[in-house]
């Protein structure tokens, strides 16, 4: 008789801890984003990619001077910058379970994550989505005080697919989100469109030599950004609006 058939699960490396340590930037920036946790003791933590990082930035030009709107809105909230370049929800899952929400509690942390996994990975919808509620479940573990604000992943001009799988991860996230406290799901989406397009004047990347295609908001765009979460992070935070 022949054996029976074992069924395999598949596995969502999306929604599994993969470090980036063999770059050494990458490395030494966790090792000293750690340092940097140790002595601030944060009531708000922003967690994500480049798009995060970027807004470590300082210009000249003033379409990468950041740091002025980020002063004015988190620069009294005791806030710190997780946002690392190439980062898909796998790195995002390293970190978090590798020290950068040890030993802290912040009121509210931000979650950006999404944008890498439809780049060089490919990865779907469902298992992007999959990494993002690994994110949300190690935080509400990790720091079960915290409120979490989930952004919904912001449009870009990268491919029809990067596009219409954007918009798919985004119906999952509100849907999942809808009524699951501690979290508030918050799409910014309409920020960045005009007549229905793409608005190409908010990013930094066409501004670039040689330009790249629209994905990072410029510091016109993070501006709009953090006007549009005011509101809702004032009241999570549970001090007043800087508007």
């Amino acid at each position: 008789m022949a054996a029976p058939a074992v069924a395999r699960t598949r596995t969502i490396l999306a929604a599994i801890p993969i470090g980036r340590t063999d770059l050494p930037w990458w490395r030494e920036r966790h090792e000293a984003k750690l340092r940097e946790l140790a002595h601030a003791k944060p009531e708000l933590i922003f967690l994500g990619d480049s798009i995060i990082q970027k807004w470590e930035l300082s210009g000249p030009p003033a379409w990468q001077d950041f740091a002025p709107i980020w002063k004015r809105f988190y620069g009294d909230r005791h806030a710190v910058n997780l946002g690392f370049t190439g980062d898909t929800t796998a790195s995002l899952i390293w970190r978090i379970r590798n020290g950068e929400v040890a030993n802290i509690a912040p009121k509210v942390a931000v979650v950006l994550i999404g944008a890498n996994n439809m780049g060089r990975p490919h990865w779907s919808a469902d298992d992007t989505v999959a990494g993002i509620g690994v994110i949300i479940d190690e935080l509400r573990k990790r720091l079960p005080t915290t409120k979490i604000l989930l952004l919904a992943v912001l449009p870009s001009e990268r491919s029809a697919w990067i596009t219409e799988t954007t918009a798919q991860i985004n119906r999952m996230l509100a849907k999942r989100y809808k009524d699951d406290p501690p979290v508030t799901c918050l799409d910014l989406t309409g920020l960045f469109m005009r007549n229905g397009v793409l608005n190409r004047d908010l990013f930094l990347d066409p501004k670039l030599t040689p330009p790249d295609p629209p994905l990072h908001p410029s510091a016109q765009g993070f501006a709009l950004m953090a006007k549009a979460m005011e509101p809702t992070l004032a009241h999570m935070l549970g001090d007043q609006s800087h508007s």
